[in-house]
């Protein structure tokens, strides 16, 4: 569970900003996590996740977080050989509009090129954040894989109603070569 608005803790001042740091997520973790992104899910912003789904997708997980404790998590989900997804983006309330969402996204973006993949996507209600990010907006049709692999057992489908977005992450000289 969530702190309430009294029992937050302060954010650090504008003036000393707390150090955020972004790791893989450990099993420990998964309380938390799910608790984060629920309480988005509660809202209608992202889909819900069990625990029993955050772990089984544990090592797609990273998290955020500031003198050891979890304020944000976000997981890179390989779709095919040539795409993964950006999913269960979320960052804990008295957070947001701090940067902790882009770091966790470029570092998700940084495992994405070292495993060499060329394609990134996220299905979003947020589709500024992910345009400042570089993501463009692309029809559904072009992500056949996810389609066929998760969307039939959401239960927005086939009315889904999220903005897909993707981003080439093949560079401009390499694409040339092609």
């Amino acid at each position: 569970m969530l702190p309430t608005t009294d029992e937050r803790p302060e954010r650090a001042s504008l003036e000393q900003p707390a150090e955020v740091c972004i790791r893989t997520a450990v099993i420990a973790d998964v309380p938390l996590l799910t608790a984060i992104i629920n309480e988005y899910a509660a809202n209608g912003i992202m889909l819900p996740r069990s625990q029993h789904q955050v772990y089984q997708a544990l090592r797609d997980f990273a998290v955020a977080q500031v003198d050891g404790e979890v304020i944000g998590c976000g997981a890179l989900h390989i779709v095919w050989a040539d795409l993964a997804e950006v999913r269960s983006l979320a960052v804990r309330k008295e957070w947001t509009g701090c940067g902790v969402g882009r770091r966790l996204v470029e570092h998700l973006l940084d495992e994405a090129r070292s495993l060499g993949l060329p394609q990134v996507f996220a299905l979003t209600y947020q589709d500024a954040f992910f345009h400042r990010m570089g993501f463009e907006v692309v029809p559904h049709e072009r992500l056949p894989h996810k389609i066929w692999g998760d969307c039939l057992n959401c239960p927005k489908y086939p009315n889904c109603d999220e903005i897909a977005m993707m981003l080439d992450l093949t560079p401009a000289d390499q694409e040339s070569q092609r």
